[in-house]
């Protein structure tokens, strides 16, 4: 599909394909090799499904149409597999998404990029470890990628609005989610972009955001764990990672804190430490100067990171078509492992999901918080009073990990 460049009569087929029942990449590849183009596909599924014994619902010429309006009014466009604005990492993954709507500054896709991925529940340690890696790879050259989820995902956009960061969503991209990093993503279409390859109007479900992880691996040279559970979606964008042959590098941490063992779980699988911005940078600057296709450094084993339990599409079986390999989901992380004392305040649970075993300051803790010194002052005592908040050395806090 090399240089391709689609009149608008093709995207419109190229999007109706794709939108079919059942019609995911791996499918419309195949379709596209046999057909010659979406139009010829799209006139041959039909008879194909009764081949195989079943009904077949195409999308329709006006609920495409409908879907290329709503996009046009929110600012953005449909960029083909193949065409010169797509970005080369991600036209290199198997599962590449045929059509990727875009807003915002579209260049973004075409410099290199890095993802870095972690904890909804992130420590302040952990933000902070985050945006200090986010503006030194910006620095660098590189583009931050992410899911704009809570926690690391919002620190690393917030750490490289200046350089430019790419936000990954799961739904729509006007179903921005969660909702309250909607004033986030505005803000990151000055210099970056928004990306995603669901229809206008999508509400994310559970299955859509592994989808959102091979395309945040996928885009990038390298992807970085920053803290992320034994089981979580993290390890799932590393297990793609990995299966693209990209560079995967984890954030080493406490072995009491939960949110470090998918990281040091990552690291004795083989994937690269991190410790600091310059160890992503050395292992993927030859890439970038020599050769931008991914591949090189440190490898990880086969199988590191978690496999998830469902196929990723329903993907046809159809006469002459090759059946897509199945890609395994993950069940959605929680944490599980707090260590609440009784009657501890829903102020207090928040504090306690920002502290692990690094010890952080009352500044950053406040910072990260984003409450007043008074009020996280009153809180940090009733903590410590019950156990749950350690006081180390020099005035820093940790939390008591069981």
């Amino acid at each position: 599909m090399a240089g391709v460049a689609l009149t608008d009569r093709q995207r419109l087929d190229w999007l109706r394909l794709i939108r079919s029942e059942s019609v995911g990449p791996r499918t419309f590849r195949a379709l596209m090799n046999r057909f010659g183009g979406a139009a010829a596909a799209l006139e041959a599924l039909p008879d194909l499904a009764r081949q195989s014994g079943r009904t077949l619902r195409l999308c329709t010429e006006a609920e495409a149409e409908r879907e290329f309006a709503a996009l046009q009014r929110q600012g953005g466009r449909l960029i083909a597999l193949g065409e010169a604005a797509y970005p080369k990492p991600l036209q290199a993954i198997d599962s590449a998404p045929p059509l990727l709507a875009v807003i915002g500054a579209a260049d973004a896709l075409l410099r290199p990029c890095v993802a870095l991925v972690g904890s909804r529940n992130a420590s302040a340690a952990g933000q902070k470890f985050t945006a200090r890696l986010a503006r030194d790879l910006g620095e660098a050259g590189f583009v931050v990628v992410s899911g704009l989820a809570r926690g690391i995902d919002t620190a690393a956009h917030e750490a490289s609005l200046k350089t430019g960061t790419i936000a990954v969503l799961a739904g729509g991209l006007d179903e921005v989610y969660p909702p309250q990093n909607e004033p986030l993503f505005q803000r990151l279409l000055e210099t970056g972009a928004g990306i995603s390859e669901m229809p206008m109007g999508w509400a994310p479900r559970g299955r859509d955001f592994p989808r959102r992880n091979r395309l945040v691996s996928g885009l990038s040279l390298g992807t970085v764990v920053v803290e992320a559970a034994r089981k979580s979606g993290s390890l799932i964008t590393a297990r793609f990672a990995n299966e693209q042959g990209r560079q995967v590098f984890a954030v080493p941490g406490s072995p009491l804190d939960p949110r470090a063992e998918g990281g040091n779980h990552l690291i004795r699988e083989g994937a690269t430490l991190c410790a600091e911005a310059a160890h992503v940078i050395e292992a993927l600057l030859p890439l970038v100067e020599f050769d931008q296709r991914p591949g090189g450094g440190a490898v990880m084993r086969d199988g590191a990171g978690e496999a998830p339990p469902q196929a990723l599409w329903d993907e046809l079986d159809l006469p002459g078509i090759t059946p897509a390999p199945k890609t395994e989901l993950p069940a959605e992380a929680a944490w599980q492992d707090k260590v609440l004392p009784s009657q501890t305040s829903d102020q207090g649970i928040n504090l306690l999901d920002l502290l692990g075993a690094a010890p952080i300051s009352i500044d950053d803790l406040v910072r990260a918080s984003g409450r007043s010194a008074r009020d996280v002052s009153r809180e940090l005592l009733e903590l410590e009073l019950s156990g749950a908040v350690l006081r180390q050395p020099g005035g820093l806090l940790t939390r008591l990990m069981t």
